[in-house]
């Protein structure tokens, strides 16, 4: 049972069903990540929209992709993590995107789960560079999604290119510290 997963697809599609049937895009509008050059990033004036821009969606193939992706790649890594801790991981792997697409780009806007997605395949990648506890097809198929992915994000106009790296990133330092907590507790120490 995955239910971090199913609560996951399961909000994004309510959300996306009651924005764009019944509310006339109301949350999307009020939901969505922005940042403009005037604005500092770290204390945005509406801070929630790092987090619900993870939630919304702009149109169905938008949330269809999104949400296979999360049906495909994220159950593994809830089992892996455990539930609380990967919903944690997902959520500040959203965060992260925003806030790297805002620092970089400086005037942006955008929505999606893509990069909580990017997190999970950064975890992913982290398994498969630094522990390599991957199996050689596992690794393959790691590195194959990852640069369909990176071409997809640079070809396709419209795309969040630096919410995409940012989750990346964050989902493999998120990792990166797990494993080391989690091997510290495995042998009764604890890293700070």
């Amino acid at each position: 049972m995955f239910p971090v997963t199913a609560a996951i697809i399961a909000i994004n599609i309510l959300v996306f069903a009651a924005d764009h049937l019944f509310l006339n895009e109301r949350l999307l509008n009020h939901g969505f990540f922005y940042s403009a050059p005037g604005d500092n990033y770290f204390s945005l004036n509406e801070p929630w929209r790092y987090v619900t821009a993870v939630f919304l969606h702009l149109d169905l193939e938008h949330i269809f992709f999104n949400m296979f992706s999360i049906l495909v790649f994220a159950p593994p890594l809830e089992r892996l993590l455990g539930h609380v801790k990967y919903t944690v991981f997902y959520l500040l792997c959203g965060i992260a995107g925003n806030l790297f697409s805002a620092i970089v780009e400086r005037s942006t806007a955008g929505a999606g789960a893509s990069g909580a997605i990017y997190g999970v395949f950064g975890a992913y990648l982290f398994l498969a560079l630094m522990k390599k506890s991957l199996d050689p097809d596992s690794r393959k198929t790691v590195y194959t999604i990852l640069i369909f992915g990176v071409i997809y994000t640079l070809i396709v106009p419209g795309i969040g290119i630096w919410a995409h790296f940012g989750g990346l990133l964050a989902g493999f330092v998120l990792f990166y510290l797990y494993d080391g907590y989690w091997i510290s507790k495995q042998n009764g120490r604890y890293r700070r």
